[in-house]
């Protein structure tokens, strides 16, 4: 079930499920992560780590995109061995205390989900690493829109709320490389549709506001797309969001 696929473009590695990606990007031997999977990840951190060459004392700073569990299950590790930890201050809350999402992902809306089989894989896959009991972490390092943050690669700050009010996308410029979080997939965790498109409205703080921050993406230039459910997608930004408009 592991993924360990290295260079998806020079210096940037993805890491985690075949369900729940998490990456690494290399900087020399300074390394930034951008989410952080399920809780259960830890279990094969320093072994992932040692397959890249490094260890988990390498890591100056864990980015999440937001407060999901299946985006921040290593943070914690990685703080307690030197790491920053860093996410918008609109997710900080949730962060610190998790629980049910409201909005369009309001449990009624989810249960309505589970008639599909691809929804109950997911869920006894997140079930199975921790999902359920989610990192807590006081106190993060905050970012907004628009900032340029002086950790390894030094990527832009991109916010793109809906899935989560504080949702951000992050482009390192220097690596062509854009990711995304849950902005939009190329794998839907709940149907099992493959290719560019929205997370499923019952997943959604704001589907409405979800759609609305695809604008955001198209905007950006990258070499590859890399989000949290699904295959890297190579190709400008902006054709990637006309594909999934069209899957919406």
């Amino acid at each position: 079930m592991g993924v360990l696929q290295t260079n998806v473009v020079p210096h940037v590695h993805r890491l985690g499920s075949s369900l729940v990606n998490w990456y690494v990007v290399a900087d020399g031997d300074r390394l930034t992560v951008v989410d952080a999977g399920l809780p259960r990840f830890t279990r094969e951190l320093e072994r992932d780590l040692h397959e890249l060459g490094h260890r988990s004392g390498d890591v100056e700073a864990v980015l999440l995109t937001h407060s999901d569990a299946d985006h921040t299950g290593v943070a914690a590790a990685l703080r307690d061995a030197g790491a920053r930890v860093y996410i918008h201050g609109y997710d900080q809350e949730t962060l610190a205390r998790p629980g049910p999402k409201g909005g369009d992902a309001r449990m009624g809306n989810a249960v309505r989900q589970l008639w599909r089989p691809q929804a109950w894989r997911t869920l006894g896959h997140m079930a199975r690493n921790g999902g359920g009991r989610p990192t807590r972490i006081e106190g993060p390092e905050l970012f907004a829109d628009g900032d340029e943050l002086d950790v390894p690669g030094r990527p832009l700050v991109v916010h793109t709320p809906g899935h989560t009010p504080g949702h951000c996308a992050f482009v390192f410029a220097d690596r062509g490389a854009l990711f995304v979080g849950d902005a939009l997939c190329t794998f839907n965790p709940l149907s099992g549709r493959r290719g560019p498109q929205p997370l499923p409205y019952a997943l959604n703080v704001s589907t409405t506001e979800a759609h609305a921050s695809l604008g955001r993406l198209a905007e950006q230039e990258a070499k590859v797309t890399l989000p949290g459910h699904g295959e890297p997608w190579h190709g400008p930004p902006a054709t990637l969001v006309r594909r999934a408009r069209t899957a919406a």
